[in-house]
């Protein structure tokens, strides 16, 4: 039986691993060089890989002194992107909490035309005290109402993307007809969170619909993959705990009265690459002798929710 592996490269501005920019080989300001990403578009393009995908989130990431902060905005990115690659999938990751509805889906469809058909939607619900006070909240709503508010979000976005039908554009120079109005189909969405009245202003693009990914590991996030994801990412922490999330994924997803074999699971991975294990070693090691400790505990105390300077990491943590 023939099978075939799915590879996504999850570009992370100068590397994944918190210390990377401070290889001597490392640019530090290549979190914003559209040159650095068109580079590694390309590089992952020529080793056939399916898709790459940006990460994204309406906040200001880590602290400035750890590594290279802020982030080019990710639709805006991989529209560049299109121009400079020809056949890999372009995900963006695009959060439901702080986005309407109109505005996304006519970007994603924008994305889907000037790349000739390699969008994906990466659809997060952004958790967290720090996004919410960026729209004027003083906390995030609850886990079960970003995922109410995602699935109407998602539903209003597929309404506006089948408003065009496939043959809308008729184009007949002779009769001077250019489109036909009877194979558009306004949205007319009156819900919970969302009130959409009339159709995209973009026309049909050519999948119809951005790839549809998933990204979360709760209960709520399995239940909304497997109603809507064409692709989930997930990063389990042993084979065991990958190879139950995957059954019951799939489980979830024929439950859901969809072919489960129409779901694909991208379990993430960090490689470090050497042509041999010495080296690759070698390679890892490097970098963790670049970690700047005082980080690593910083970031471990905002983890476990304590005050800064609290954590002695000679003693036990605190009980609570």
């Amino acid at each position: 039986m023939t099978r075939t592996l799915h590879l996504n490269a999850f570009l992370m501005n100068t590397g994944h691993h918190e210390a990377s920019w401070r290889l001597p080989e490392s640019d530090p300001y290549t979190h914003v060089d559209l040159a650095h990403y068109v580079r590694l578009a390309r590089i992952a393009e020529r080793g056939t890989f399916d898709s790459l995908f940006l990460a994204d989130g309406p906040q200001l990431w880590s602290n400035l002194a750890q590594r290279p902060a802020g982030a080019l905005e990710p639709l805006t990115l991989l529209t560049a992107l299109a121009t400079a690659t020809e056949h890999i999938g372009l995900i963006a990751t695009a959060s439901t909490s702080y986005n309407s509805p109109y505005n996304l889906a006519r970007k994603f469809a924008s994305l889907d035309i000037i790349s000739g058909g390699r969008a994906g939607w990466n659809i997060v619900t952004t958790a967290g005290a720090e996004a919410a006070r960026n729209f004027g909240l003083d906390a995030e709503p609850a886990h079960a109402e970003r995922y109410a508010r995602a699935a109407e979000f998602l539903d209003v976005a597929l309404k506006l993307w089948d408003s065009w039908e496939d043959d809308a554009i008729v184009a007949d120079k002779a009769a001077g007809v250019w489109g036909d109005d009877t194979k558009i189909h306004p949205a007319r969405h009156q819900g919970t969170y969302f009130s959409v009245a009339g159709a995209l202003n973009v026309p049909r693009t050519p999948q119809g619909y951005p790839l549809l990914v998933q990204a979360g590991s709760s209960q709520d996030g399995r239940a909304f993959a497997a109603r809507y994801a064409e692709a989930v990412f997930t990063a389990q922490q042993t084979l065991a705990d990958a190879q139950a999330f995957y059954a019951d994924l799939k489980s979830r997803t024929e439950r859901a009265g969809r072919d489960p074999a129409h779901i694909k699971v991208l379990p993430g991975i960090i490689p470090v690459i050497g042509s041999t294990e010495a080296e690759a070693c070698a390679a890892e090691q490097l970098l963790e002798d670049h970690i700047v400790h005082e980080h690593g505990v910083a970031r471990l105390e905002h983890l476990l929710h304590l005050e800064p300077g609290t954590l002695d990491l000679d003693r036990e943590l605190p009980a609570d």
